[in-house]
C-alpha cells in the first residue's frame, strides 16, 4: 500500500525546481486563472519559511505591498507555479524567519551573500 502511494508521489515531483533557501528573495511565477483566461502573474518576496519535504514541501514568501506586510505559501511542486527564480541570496543564520513581521523598512532587510 505504502510503495504505491510513494510511486505515486514520485512521479508527481518536479525535477527542474530552482534550488533556493530561507532568506532569498524569490520571485515565483504563478498561474492565475481569471474566467476562463489563464495568465502568469509574478510574486516577489523573500523566503521566510520551507517545511516539509518531498511531495508536500512548502514555502513562504514574504514582500510589503503598499505597507502591508503580505505573506504567501507555495507548494513546490504544484502545476499553477510555473517558475522559481532566485533575485538575490540572503545570508540568515536560522531557519525560519518570523522576526521580519516585527520590523518595518530597512530593519527588514536580510544581508545578501557574497560567494
Amino acid at each position: 500500500m505504502l510503495d504505491i502511494i510513494k510511486a505515486i508521489e514520485a512521479e508527481q515531483i518536479k525535477k527542474d525546481v530552482t534550488e533556493f533557501n530561507v532568506g532569498d528573495t524569490v520571485r515565483i511565477d504563478v498561474r492565475i486563472k481569471e474566467g476562463n483566461k489563464e495568465r502568469i502573474q509574478a510574486f516577489e518576496g523573500t523566503v521566510i519559511k520551507k517545511q516539509n519535504g518531498g511531495i508536500r514541501e512548502t514555502f513562504t514568501v514574504r514582500r510589503v505591498a503598499y505597507g502591508t506586510g503580505v505573506e504567501r505559501t507555495f507548494p513546490i511542486n504544484s502545476p499553477l507555479v510555473e517558475n522559481i527564480k532566485v533575485v538575490r541570496r540572503g545570508k540568515v543564520r536560522r531557519a525560519k524567519l518570523y522576526y521580519l513581521r516585527d520590523r518595518v523598512g530597512k530593519a527588514a532587510k536580510v544581508r545578501e551573500l557574497i560567494r
